[in-house]
């Protein structure tokens, strides 16, 4: 969101799966290398950094930019109407690609040679820093006392690794729904070039913590294909899907789940087919085929990406805590135990809410650290448990997935 100079919005926020940041990517490059870019950040990079919206914003809608007086993330833009104060919360502007993590603070110089003044950027706070209290005319409003409002690990994925019910410090997490995040936690930065080949994330997590991850397309296929079914009349749950994907012919056809042709939105089912099709595959025709090609195929992406954060990082990882809305999808639970051969432990499903929650436990002094944090999410939900199976002939389709080309 960008604030004019009497705080108005000076525009509805956009998707950002929206076309305007197509080419913006190059743009970048074309100014500043973009290895230099990420050395900068720790970021990923992706066409939906916040950094390309920028750049894409200050080349087709210039006038915009240059009214702007405030830059502020969603979460941080309602802190700002519940209370009145303006700060960037730390977790969720270190996903920016705009945060430089080795100095703490906005990347200045960069910012401003990609044509983006940096005078828009607040203030950083940290997670559990109370920001300030609820503002008069909306405590009379509801009838409330003047309630504090605290910063919350704002980048959703934080509040839920907060709420990983983790005893092993050497654990991954797959914060599992639209997208996939997996990855683990640790207590410092790692920007190198393995991490930069290997197109890892960094994002900072609470209590000074950083989290290396992947963002990997995730459930997001299938939303896309549900979508289109409903489209032409047939209405399936995402249990009647992973039902009928559970009765189908393991690994008749995979699909390279990074591939930029499963990005943007519409007829999905037809992209998947095509896929299929250009590479020599069978042909997934009914709707428990082609859920059954996305869900093992995701697995297979997850085997990769755990392979190489625990390259990077030197560790083992005996366990993954799935969380979030995709832990309830008992199959690519399993799956995922098969494909990585690692202990699956899946829930709380509402982790970043629980994460939220416990964030401002700890402000108010009711909780006193993560590891506690941990053990009151253990208590609270219930969490279920896969082990791996049939991992040699989880070996052998992975092996088909690397051999796979982008089309």
């Amino acid at each position: 969101a960008l604030l004019d100079a009497e705080d108005g919005l000076l525009g509805n926020p956009v998707s950002y799966r929206d076309h305007r940041t197509e080419g913006m990517v190059e743009a970048a490059d074309s100014i500043i290398p973009l290895e230099e870019i990420y050395r900068q950040t720790g970021n990923q990079i992706m066409p939906i950094n916040s950094l390309f919206q920028l750049i894409a914003l200050a080349k087709k809608n210039p006038g915009q930019l240059a009214a702007a007086r405030s830059f502020l993330n969603l979460p941080d833009l309602f802190n700002f109407w519940l209370c009145g104060e303006k700060a960037s919360e730390f977790t969720i502007a270190t996903t920016t690609q705009c945060f430089d993590p080795l100095e703490m603070e906005w990347a200045w110089d960069m910012l401003e040679k990609l044509g983006i003044h940096s005078d828009i950027f607040e203030r950083i706070v940290f997670p559990g820093t109370i920001i300030g209290n609820m503002r008069k005319d909306i405590c009379r409003e509801i009838d409330t006392s003047r309630v504090r409002v605290v910063a919350v690990c704002s980048h959703d994925t934080q509040s839920a690794i907060l709420a990983v019910p983790a005893v092993d410090p050497h654990f991954l997490y797959l914060s599992s729904g639209t997208w996939s995040l997996m990855g683990t936690e640790l207590d410092e930065l790692v920007i190198t070039t393995d991490t930069w080949n290997k197109n890892l994330t960094n994002e900072g997590g609470f209590g000074g913590k950083f989290c290396l991850l992947k963002n990997i397309t995730g459930l997001w296929i299938l939303q896309e294909c549900r979508r289109q079914w409903l489209d032409a009349g047939v209405e399936y749950s995402y249990d009647d899907l992973t039902l009928m994907a559970g009765e189908t012919e393991s690994f008749r056809s995979l699909i390279d789940t990074s591939d930029g042709t499963f990005f943007t939105p519409g007829r999905m089912v037809n992209r998947i087919q095509d896929y299929c099709r250009k590479s020599g595959q069978p042909v997934p025709e009914t709707p428990g085929e082609i859920t059954r090609c996305i869900l093992e195929s995701l697995a297979m992406e997850y085997r990769t990406v755990a392979g190489q954060i625990s390259e990077v990082t030197g560790h083992m990882h005996p366990v993954t805590h799935i969380i979030g809305g995709g832990s309830q999808n008992k199959l690519l639970n399993q799956l995922t135990a098969n494909a990585t051969g690692c202990r699956v432990v899946s829930g709380p499903v509402e982790a970043t809410a629980a994460g939220n929650i416990l964030v401002q436990a700890m402000a108010a002094g009711e909780v006193e650290s993560i590891s506690d944090a941990r053990r009151v999410v253990s208590r609270s939900f219930g969490l279920k448990t896969f082990m791996p199976e049939k991992l040699t002939e989880f070996d052998n389709a992975y092996a088909r997935y690397m051999g796979l080309e982008k089309y």
